[in-house]
């Protein structure tokens, strides 16, 4: 008997009935664990069932994905009133995917969003906005638990790697993604934030707003890195703004980094704007990374469009090059400042930063790139250093897509 694995169309009962038949439960078992099976690549629709009732996520699978490799799995998780397909096309996770062969899963919401179609997170012991979701809006559900499932579906129907399971959040789903982490889950190995990360419930102490100590104790240290945007009106950098906000990203940093146990101040660096922390010396070899943007608002930050142009430039003209170009500036900036954070997430999750990195040689002949004063680069390294990407594989120069329903997503 041959056991097919459908993503996502499989209840917890069973598995309980297929272990019971005791002559199946090896094959079954082979089955469940989703390798030895390759699927079709793209985007798909997932039915997960979590405490009886069946919610919805959209997952995407590389063309490089045979189901003979355990590969790394990201968790994509939306903002208010969004969806997973816009926060994809928000975020660009699944482009980022199909690039480095793994998989990425976008959630869904249990909360109505203000526009049909939409959704938002019912984060738990927090009081959500009227602007978030219309007035009258049914309650949400234990999103603890889905997320929970979630990933527990997600072992199971694909060769996943269980030590390269990772997360990202976008505003209410960064949110989300922090109550998860500090409800004591130790699922995900890093976790990623853009203009939304939590440290515990804000609460008034002796007249200023701070996390909830008790209500953030999170599995073990866990690496995080995030993105913040200092003109951010809704989830504003310095604090304030909704209930469920109120205390600074810098208070929530400090926060984490007590939790981590992580030494040192980081050695801040900014570049056109842009200021880079990293915290390297955290507990059980946690890091803590985080860009700040001078004028970022809430939205997701974009690369330049102008850096993007180079890089286009240097594939063109890669066949000229033998092996590598770049002119070196009077002074190296300390780090890329052209940031893609789902690009330099998956940088983060895999190692130690490293776009200070640059390769250099004589310059090729471009006089697009010497009117810039930025080279033309084709090895992998200095590719790496301009778009703040892993060096493995060459990474995509379209511009993001526009996110489709995700307006006024918070």
């Amino acid at each position: 008997m041959v056991f097919a694995c459908i993503p996502g169309h499989r209840s917890r009962s069973a598995v309980v009935r297929f272990a019971a038949t005791g002559a199946f439960f090896l094959a079954a078992g082979a089955a469940f664990a989703g390798c030895g099976q390759s699927m079709a690549p793209g985007r798909h629709q997932m039915t997960i069932e979590s405490d009886g009732v069946a919610r919805q996520a959209v997952y995407y699978v590389p063309s490089s994905y045979t189901g003979r490799d355990k590969v790394a799995v990201v968790f994509d998780f939306h903002g208010s009133n969004s969806n997973p397909d816009g926060q994809l096309n928000r975020s660009s996770w699944d482009k980022v995917a199909e690039k480095n062969g793994f998989i990425a899963v976008a959630l869904q919401g249990s909360l109505p969003g203000k526009v049909p179609g939409t959704y938002a997170w019912n984060v738990p012991h927090v009081e959500v906005s009227k602007a978030i979701i219309p007035t009258g809006a049914a309650g949400g559900l234990d999103e603890i638990a889905f997320i929970d499932d979630a990933v527990d579906e997600v072992k199971d129907d694909f060769c996943v790697d269980p030590n390269r399971i990772f997360a990202s959040g976008y505003s209410g789903g960064g949110r989300m993604l922090s109550a998860y982490v500090c409800s004591g889950q130790d699922d995900f190995v890093g976790a990623g934030f853009v203009n939304s990360l939590r440290a515990g419930r804000p609460i008034d102490i002796d007249g200023k707003w701070g996390p909830d100590k008790a209500n953030c104790n999170p599995g073990k240290p866990i690496s995080i890195v995030a993105f913040a945007g200092e003109k951010d009106a809704q989830n504003p950098y310095a604090g304030g703004g909704a209930a469920y906000w109120q205390y600074g990203f810098k208070t929530a940093i400090q926060r984490w980094s007590d939790l981590d146990g992580c030494k040192g101040n980081g050695d801040p660096k900014t570049v056109d704007g842009v200021t880079y922390t990293m915290l390297g010396t955290c507990k059980n070899g946690a890091r803590i990374a985080t860009y700040v943007f001078e004028k970022g608002t809430h939205d997701w930050p974009k690369p330049v469009a102008a850096r993007q142009a180079v890089m286009a430039a240097a594939k063109d003209g890669a066949a000229s090059v033998t092996k590598v170009a770049a002119v070196v500036p009077a002074k190296q900036p300390a780090f890329d400042a052209n940031v893609d954070p789902a690009f330099r997430m998956w940088d983060f999750f895999g190692k130690a930063d490293v776009t200070d990195v640059v390769a250099t040689a004589t310059p090729a002949k471009s006089s697009a790139s010497a009117k810039s004063g930025t080279a033309i680069a084709s090895d992998c390294v200095t590719q790496a250093e301009l778009e703040g990407t892993s060096c493995s594989i060459p990474q995509s120069n379209t511009m993001r897509r526009s996110g489709q329903g995700v307006q006024d997503a918070l």
